[in-house]
C-alpha cells in the first residue's frame, strides 16, 4: 500500500507540474474559508454579504465565504474566540463593552458609526422630538440599544430622564405591547423592524422620531475578528473586507439586487417591500469616507462611544482606543 500511495503521488505531482508549465490549465488555486457569523436572525441588514456572494465577489476575492445566522452578540463572540468563527457581525457598541471586560477581539469595520434607530409612536399621542416623551411609558428590555441609552439621549436634548417612565420587558414582548398600546413608545430598527411593522399595521400612520436626529450615535453594525486572527490571517480578512465594501456600494447603487440575494437564502422572508425598506435603511446609515474604504473608524467615534457607555454605568474608565478598533485591515 505505501509503494501505490508513492507512485500515485510522483503521478499526480508530474500532472501538476506539465499543468503549471502549460500555463494554467490546471485545477484553480485552493479559496481560503471564512466563517462569518451574524449575531442575530436573518434580516435585510444582512442583505450585502448576500449580495457578494451572488454576484462572485468573495469567489474572486479567493474566499469561500460561510455565512451563518446568529442567536445574540454573547453567543457569536464567544464562538469568535473560540476560533469557530473567523468574522462576527454585530453591533459595534457590544463589542466595546466586550474588548472593555478584555475579550480579545477587534473591530475591524464599522459600518454603522451611528445605529439607525427610531421611537415610534401613535398619532393620537405623537412623539416628535424628545420633549413630547415627558409623561409617556417607553418600553424597555435589558440592552436595547434605544431604551438603554435613554437617559444620555434625554439629557443631551435637555429632557429630564426622571419625567420619561419604563416598563422592563422581555424584548420579543416589547412591540406586542406597544400594538397592544400597553406602552406609548417603542424603539425599534430602521434596518429591520419598523418596515415590518409598517406592512403589517398599513392602517397606521406611526410617527417616528430618528434618534440619530437628535443626537444618539451609538456604534451599530461592525465586523469583529479576534487579536490571534489578526495575527494568523490578516490577508485573508483584507480580502473579505474589500469584497464587503464593493458589496455595499453596489447595494447602495441597486438597495433591490441585496434584497432579492438576502430572500432568496431566508427561508420565510418578510414580503419584498419590507427587506427592500430595510436594506434601504442599511446602506443608507452606511458613510462612504472621503479618502478611505468603507468601515473605515475615526478615533472620535470610538471615544464618544465609550464615553456614552461610561455615561449610561455600562463601562469603568475607558482603556486607550486603539485597544478597541484597528483600520489597518482598510488600508490600500
Amino acid at each position: 500500500m505505501i509503494g501505490s500511495r508513492s507512485s500515485r503521488g510522483c503521478f499526480a505531482a508530474a500532472v501538476v507540474a506539465v499543468a503549471a508549465l502549460l500555463g494554467g490549465s490546471g485545477p484553480a488555486a485552493a479559496q481560503d474559508t471564512v466563517n462569518v457569523r451574524f449575531s442575530w436572525k436573518m434580516k435585510g441588514e444582512y442583505g450585502t454579504y448576500f449580495l457578494a456572494q451572488e454576484k462572485g465577489l468573495f469567489k474572486a476575492a479567493g474566499l469561500d465565504v460561510k455565512l451563518g445566522e446568529g442567536a445574540g452578540a454573547q453567543a457569536a463572540l464567544g464562538a469568535l474566540i473560540q476560533g469557530q468563527e473567523d468574522i462576527v457581525v454585530l453591533p459595534g457598541v457590544f463589542a466595546l463593552s466586550a474588548i472593555q471586560k478584555g475579550i480579545p477581539v477587534k473591530i475591524i469595520a464599522l459600518y454603522h458609526p451611528k445605529t439607525p434607530v427610531t421611537l415610534i409612536t401613535y398619532p393620537e399621542k405623537a412623539a416628535k422630538t424628545p420633549k413630547d416623551l415627558v409623561g409617556m411609558t417607553v418600553a424597555h428590555s435589558v440592552g436595547e440599544t434605544g431604551t438603554s441609552y435613554l437617559d444620555a439621549f434625554l439629557r443631551l436634548n435637555k429632557v429630564d430622564p426622571a419625567s420619561v417612565k419604563r416598563t422592563l420587558m422581555n424584548a420579543q414582548a416589547r412591540v406586542p405591547a406597544f400594538i397592544q398600546k400597553q406602552v406609548d413608545v417603542v424603539s425599534v430598527y430602521q434596518t429591520n423592524d419598523l418596515p415590518i411593522i409598517r406592512e403589517q399595521h398599513k392602517g397606521t400612520d406611526f410617527v417616528v422620531m430618528d434618534m440619530v436626529e437628535f443626537g444618539l450615535a451609538v456604534p451599530g453594525m461592525a465586523l469583529v475578528t479576534s487579536d490571534q486572527n489578526l495575527v494568523k490571517k490578516p490577508d485573508v480578512l483584507k480580502r473579505f473586507l474589500k469584497a464587503s465594501a464593493a458589496a455595499v456600494r453596489d447595494a447602495k447603487a441597486d438597495p433591490m439586487a441585496a434584497t432579492q440575494a438576502i430572500r432568496k437564502a431566508w427561508p420565510s422572508p418578510p414580503t419584498e417591500t419590507a427587506v427592500l425598506e430595510q436594506v434601504k435603511a442599511t446602506v443608507g446609515a452606511i458613510p462612504v469616507p472621503a479618502g478611505h474604504e468603507i468601515g473605515w473608524m475615526e478615533e472620535k467615534t470610538i471615544t464618544d462611544a465609550l464615553e456614552l457607555l461610561k455615561s449610561a454605568g455600562e463601562i469603568d474608565a475607558p482603556k486607550p482606543a486603539a485597544t478597541y478598533y484597528t483600520n489597518v485591515l482598510l488600508a490600500p
